[in-house]
């Protein structure tokens, strides 16, 4: 190797470094590597314009990364895709919400990806703010996208103001019954409307064995605990976590010891895909048409529907209540964060607004295709007036359901732990669910004192 090789070698290597590490842009990282390479002589013989060129031309294509089961869901995504030349399009490295890649690659000041398209606000938004990960999309998202956002679910986006989570997909927590189990039961078709009718009922299609099980749902906090506490009361957080002693929050639990006694018994058990969080045993029991009600966001019964010899018997309603309770419920939106370190900014916001408001997702998605029946909905006013204006002759009833719901509906609190919070908690509560703890109250004390040692250590 010549002298002048490995002095522009050295150069190029130094370069990275500093890019790396944050103390150069990569305009400057560009501008050293062409005087490194062509001397400058050779980068003044090239002329201002090819200079200007070379500088602004992106070193890599647009880049998104998706969570995997959304473009499972959501098959539509590749035609909005196809609009969008050059796009590389990527499956993100994450299982059971993981952010371990995104956070690792942070540190460095560098990042695979310019988007990533799964983010949960409540489950690790803050996380990733903390680390130094993401930003927020205020420098890029147009103000009319920004003003067409439902406040609740602008709010749930927000830290300080500014706008981390680009949302994408609505999920409310509701019920969903099986018409035809509940018929045979003797029940009327509707859906109950307080727990102690939801409980009636599940005991009735037991003992009339109309089916199997009378009711489950699924045993992650965040799908089950939290939402029956809402039913009561959404006054249940404390600087940012949940209150896991407070009243709402024990009776949700004893609650849920009621409906496992009239559910399947595998209940408890973590899914079989996604590091425990789907493939439920709830799923695979109403998808097998063996239990009659059904708790959790509404895209779970839809989903599972689709499997019945006939889809129609499904119903939809509101979550039950406690009796004289608040009647509210969980929601959340699955969205899009903006790496800090990524690239082509700009064209992620283009692209994002392009996927978000793309009409034959939110068709696919409410309608159903060959594939899946996620039953989401989208984040955006100005989509519901148009279809309360001009009704389309495909939208089903459940819409105008749902989205009633989101006004009852309460985000869970954005912060470090939101996630961890029930992690933390789901095997300490759950010594009262399979009786090794007789009393709800220690047991949901212990999860507060458990996520505070967490805390603790960091």
């Amino acid at each position: 190797m010549t002298e002048r090789s490995e002095r522009e070698d050295a150069m190029r290597e130094a370069g990275r470094q500093q890019l790396r590490e944050g103390k150069i842009d990569r305009r400057e990282f560009l501008t050293r590597s062409m005087v490194a390479g062509l001397g400058i002589a050779g980068v003044g013989a090239l002329g201002k314009g090819t200079m200007r060129s070379a500088l602004a031309a992106d070193p890599r294509p647009l880049t998104p990364t998706f969570y995997s089961w959304i473009q499972d869901l959501h098959p539509g995504i590749p035609e909005v895709n196809k609009k969008f030349p050059g796009l590389n399009y990527q499956i993100a490295p994450v299982e059971g919400f993981g952010i371990e890649r995104f956070v690792a690659e942070g540190k460095n000041k560098e990042s695979t990806w310019d988007v990533y398209v799964g983010q949960t606000p409540f489950v690790e938004m803050s996380a990733l703010i903390k680390a130094d990960v993401i930003e927020p999309w205020d420098n890029y998202i147009p103000k009319d996208v920004i003003d067409d956002i439902i406040p609740s679910i602008r709010a749930e986006c927000t830290v300080n103001g500014k706008l981390y989570s680009w949302p994408f997909l609505l999920d409310i927590a509701g019920m969903g019954w099986h018409s035809g189990l509940t018929a045979k039961a003797g029940l009327p078709d509707k859906g109950p409307l307080t727990w102690d009718e939801y409980l009636a009922g599940a005991q009735k299609i037991v003992d009339s064995k109309a089916a199997p099980y009378g009711a489950t749902f699924d045993p992650h906090g965040w799908r089950s605990l939290v939402p029956m506490a809402h039913s009561m009361s959404s006054a249940i957080y404390k600087d940012g976590l949940v209150d896991f002693t407070a009243e709402p929050v024990v009776e949700a639990l004893k609650l849920m010891k009621k409906i496992m006694a009239l559910g399947n018994p595998d209940i408890l058990l973590e899914g079989a895909s996604d590091g425990g969080v789907n493939g439920t045993p709830d799923e695979v029991s109403f998808g097998a048409q063996k239990v009659g009600f059904y708790t959790k966001y509404f895209n779970a019964p839809l989903r599972m529907a689709q499997y019945w010899d006939d889809p129609k018997l499904l119903h939809l309603g509101p979550l039950p209540k406690f009796t004289g309770g608040e009647g509210s419920t969980v929601f959340w939106t699955t969205g899009c964060a903006l790496f800090k370190y990524g690239q082509n900014k700009e064209k992620a916001a283009e692209y994002i607004k392009a996927l978000t408001y793309d009409p034959q997702i939110w068709k696919d998605s409410i309608v159903g295709t060959a594939t899946a029946h996620p039953g989401q909905l989208p984040p955006y006013s100005s989509i519901y007036a148009a279809w309360n204006t001009n009704k389309p002759d495909w939208m089903p009833d459940f819409v105008s359901l749902v989205r009633s719901q989101l006004e009852k509906a309460k985000a869970i609190d954005n912060h470090v732990f939101g996630l961890q919070q029930f992690v933390i908690g789901k095997p300490i509560w759950e010594t009262y669910l399979k009786g090794t703890e007789p009393d709800p109250k220690v047991a949901l004390a212990k999860v507060n004192e458990a996520i505070a040692a967490e805390m603790k250590r960091g």
